[in-house]
């Protein structure tokens, strides 16, 4: 069917507001004990991610759905070299923010944000933009697969230095499907993924934390006060709402015993508060985005569009996915957290400055 020209993909934007909306919400909700505890105001967390996240979030939406969306490609480059400086700069005292034994943060007088946050888009464009000139070539492996993998490797070096692993292995997937689209021989991804497994349980191997988490994985019932206690409590919480929940503001989880719970944890809370039939309801919102973000990747008017799009497709909905499997006890937790509901400025912003992108390129697409 043909749309309007110049008009942007509303169901998309429709979508992404009920997100933020529902976000917002469960915020207010689930941040009520630990904003009170921590700043003496039940609703710090709201505030902040309100005036922090949503209204800055928006206003860059709004202007990056009005840039034509080739402006990118021209500074795909200088921006993805830029964040490497920023993944940098974690590590210098006296800009890097150390916070529980990791080094993810920078501080800019009053201001702070995460850069690996501002990566998910920068090496999106970046690769979009290198892998759209390959054309061919990329499929090669002297010209498209060694540099490729040397991109993922500077890449993945500073991310585990920080460490996060959760976020290494997202933007990973969000690579390995725009590199697939580009044009990929199945026998290089299929190496790549073998070399990822392999990284995978080396990465767990060497530190003790993330082996302490896959034990936990696979017997939930060990250590329940220790390294499990998250977990058990995240799968308590969701047991307790059952299909119609305890009811909007009625967790109990959230008084001070279930861990991050406006963060990573956030999913358990709904499942406590508004039930299956609430989790469903969210569920549904994500794949709403993603038949949109993938119907504009299928209708954009040339390749660069087409891998932006399913970049940033990808970035939310395999980051949404591993965010609900790992607290339902599917996947081994990872601290991801789930985008546009848990809290966290940074992560807003990028997400809503890419849903932006995403709305101008649907602007030039023939057909939706």
């Amino acid at each position: 069917m043909k749309k309007d020209k110049n008009k942007s993909d509303q169901i998309l934007a429709i979508t992404t507001f009920a997100l933020i909306v529902f976000g917002l919400v469960m915020i207010s909700s689930a941040g009520v004990a630990i904003s009170q505890n921590r700043f003496g105001d039940g609703y710090y967390f709201f505030k902040h991610q309100l005036f922090f996240g949503v209204l800055p979030g928006l206003f860059f939406m709004f202007i990056a759905q009005k840039i034509d969306y080739h402006f990118w490609k021209k500074i795909a480059l200088p921006f993805f070299l830029l964040n490497l400086v920023f993944l940098i700069l974690v590590f210098i005292p006296g800009m890097g923010l150390k916070l529980q034994g990791a080094s993810r943060w920078i501080k800019l007088g009053p201001f702070s944000f995460q850069p690996t946050e501002m990566l998910k888009l920068s090496i999106i464009l970046y690769l979009a933009a290198w892998l759209e000139g390959k054309k061919e070539q990329g499929a090669d492996f002297f010209e498209g697969l060694i540099p490729f993998l040397a991109i993922l490797g500077v890449v993945g070096f500073l991310i585990i230095k920080q460490p996060d692993m959760g976020t290494l292995g997202v933007i990973v997937v969000i690579s390995m499907a725009i590199y697939f689209l580009s044009g990929a021989k199945l026998q290089h991804l299929l190496g790549m993924f073998g070399l990822g497994i392999a990284a995978f349980f080396a990465l767990v191997k060497f530190e003790s934390y993330r082996m302490d988490r896959l034990l936990v994985f696979l017997h939930p019932e060990l250590d329940p006060r220790g390294v499990g206690y998250q977990i058990n409590q995240a799968l308590l919480a969701i047991g307790s709402g059952g299909l119609f929940g305890l009811g909007l503001g009625h967790s109990r989880q959230k008084f001070n015993y279930l861990p991050e719970p406006v963060g990573d944890s956030i999913f358990a809370v709904i499942c406590e508060e508004i039930g299956l039939i609430g989790a469903m309801v969210l569920v549904s919102l994500f794949i709403i985005f993603a038949m949109r973000g993938l119907k504009i990747a299928k209708y954009a008017p040339d390749t660069f569009g087409k891998l932006v799009a399913v970049g940033i497709t990808s970035w939310i909905i395999f980051q949404a996915l591993i965010n609900i499997t790992a607290i339902t006890g599917l996947i081994p937790l990872t601290g991801i957290t789930l985008p546009f509901i848990s809290y966290g400025g940074t992560s807003l912003v990028f997400s809503l400055v890419a849903v932006g992108i995403l709305l101008n390129i649907s602007k030039k697409c023939e057909r939706m």
